[in-house]
């Protein structure tokens, strides 16, 4: 399953002459840089290591000086996710305009959507990553040792275990 975050997942992956393309893009419009990695791609995941700080201030021609970051940093974390983020500060905060992924592990196991179903017809969806569950940080996509987290399944609760709603109902506590 190949992962789509970003402004161009939709697209095959960038050459390094397009990914410059794009950063100096970023750059012509003032755009902050930074470089970010990890290993957990979790769609909720809007937080990834940063790999070196923010690059303010760098001219439109400049773009070589975040290629040499993105390919210390591919470099660095050849089996994990590295993407390019450019953020605009035009509007007094600090907004990410555009992002786009540069490196991927050579395999993406991708996820898993399990459905729970609870109370008045109330249905919950939680996502689960295949590449170990249960797997440190570092360590899911060939960190130590080369090989892939073992998949291992957290949710092992059987339908007639009580939810944490049935036990606040049990309580006499409300769920709203």
């Amino acid at each position: 399953m190949r992962l789509t975050q970003g402004t161009f997942s939709f697209l095959p992956d960038f050459t390094d002459e397009q990914i410059e393309a794009q950063i100096s893009y970023a750059l012509s419009n003032g755009w902050s840089i930074m470089v970010e990695y990890t290993d957990d791609p979790h769609p909720r995941n809007g937080l990834w290591d940063m790999w070196s700080p923010p690059m303010f201030d760098l001219e439109e021609d400049e773009a070589d000086v975040v290629m040499r970051d993105v390919n210390a940093c591919r470099e660095a974390h050849s089996h994990l996710y590295v993407k390019v983020v450019a953020y605009d500060r035009s509007k007094g905060r600090q907004t990410s305009a555009l992002s786009f992924i540069v490196n991927r592990p050579e395999y993406e196991p991708g996820f898993r959507l399990e459905r729970q179903e609870t109370h008045d017809r109330v249905i919950r969806y939680t996502i689960h990553s295949y590449a170990g569950l249960n797997t440190p940080a570092g360590e899911r996509y060939g960190g130590k040792g080369g090989e892939l987290a073992p998949i291992i399944s957290q949710s092992k609760a059987k339908p007639d275990d009580p939810t944490p709603d049935d036990d606040a109902k049990s309580n006499g506590k409300s769920t709203d």
